[in-house]
């Protein structure tokens, strides 16, 4: 009963065991009497009673053997990270991705570094690194031969003048097509909408300007790309800072956006034209899905209607949207 008592406490049970065989040994109690209590062999007894001896109460303390001697270290599992986050075609190999045999045979015939595992240890150390099978993605390198000192400052001016940043970028072509909804219907029988083979209303181009340090966004969708539209909006991004002061507009280098119709006309606005590649910080940042990411001026923006009439004020000219004119004489404008 005192060893249940004791063990839910915070010391272990070897230790009160030992502690047991000590305390009894003192009183000058005889080994066999000592074993029978504490469950323990008369050998375990007098190992104890020795130890104890030599150790005063280090005795009590465990000193657990450590089993087995790793066959992987630390720096071995570096490597096989290392290896399986790089293509095989960069080392070298005739196939595009690694499967655990292939990795585990490539580590064995390593010449410089040959670690030996097997495929289940090779599968528990890469899903405790949180190295899992994924599908590659696509991505874009800018051609252009200044870029690094372009997206050097970049981001100087996103750090140092964050208030005076802004990004401009068109998004399209977007084309108007049924969306998936939801209805109550027949178990496997559900409502279906006709599908659309021809683009009757045409294409529309997402213009759209972001604000780092107000962290807005607001745009128009346009007919088409160019500079004069390019020229709108850079005058909207003018009037969301009407001080005078230097901004600093950050565009991509598509041709809209250097034409002359889209040149800066104040000399005050810095306008740089960057490569495609995202930076890690700017205005390619995620915006938080709260209200301040969609201000009541946004929504103003994207929700009003083309009927006629005069615009809402305090509405940049961006935002003033136009009823486009029809595509083909006699067909009604969308």
């Amino acid at each position: 009963m005192r060893q249940q008592i004791v063990r839910r406490g915070k010391h272990g049970s070897t230790r009160v065991r030992r502690a047991m065989i000590i305390m009894a040994s003192a009183s000058g109690t005889a080994v066999v009497a000592i074993a029978r209590p504490v469950a323990a062999d008369e050998d375990t007894v007098r190992d104890v009673v020795h130890a104890f001896n030599e150790k005063a109460l280090a005795a009590l303390d465990s000193r657990w053997a450590g089993g087995r001697p790793r066959l992987i270290s630390d720096e071995d599992t570096e490597f096989i990270i290392a290896t399986a986050s790089t293509r095989p075609e960069k080392l070298g190999l005739p196939f595009t991705h690694w499967s655990l045999r292939k990795l585990a045979g490539y580590l064995a015939g390593n010449p410089a570094r040959p670690v030996t595992t097997g495929r289940e240890r090779l599968r528990q150390i890469l899903h405790a690194r949180q190295v899992s099978f994924e599908r590659t993605r696509t991505w874009k390198e800018s051609a252009d031969p200044d870029k690094d000192a372009k997206l050097d400052r970049i981001e100087h001016v996103t750090s140092t003048f964050p208030d005076r940043c802004f990004a401009f970028d068109q998004f399209g072509p977007l084309s108007i097509r049924p969306c998936h909804g939801t209805c109550w219907a027949l178990k496997k029988k559900p409502a279906r909408l006709p599908a659309t083979y021809h683009r009757t209303h045409g294409i529309r181009y997402f213009h759209g300007c972001y604000s780092l340090g107000d962290d807005q966004l607001w745009g128009i969708t346009r007919l088409r790309k160019g500079g004069d539209h390019t020229l709108s909006a850079l005058k909207s991004i003018r009037a969301a800072r009407p001080d005078g002061a230097p901004i600093y507009v950050i565009a991509d280098n598509l041709s809209a956006n250097k034409t002359p119709p889209s040149a800066p006309g104040p000399r005050r606005t810095r306008y740089g034209c960057a490569s495609r590649r995202r930076t890690r910080r700017g205005p390619t940042r995620s915006r938080r899905n709260s209200g301040r990411c969609a201000p009541s001026s946004w929504a103003a923006r994207t929700t009003q209607s083309h009927r006629a009439g005069p615009p809402p004020a305090g509405l940049p000219g961006l935002a003033q949207r136009q009823r486009p004119p029809p595509r083909r004489p006699g067909r009604a404008a969308p």
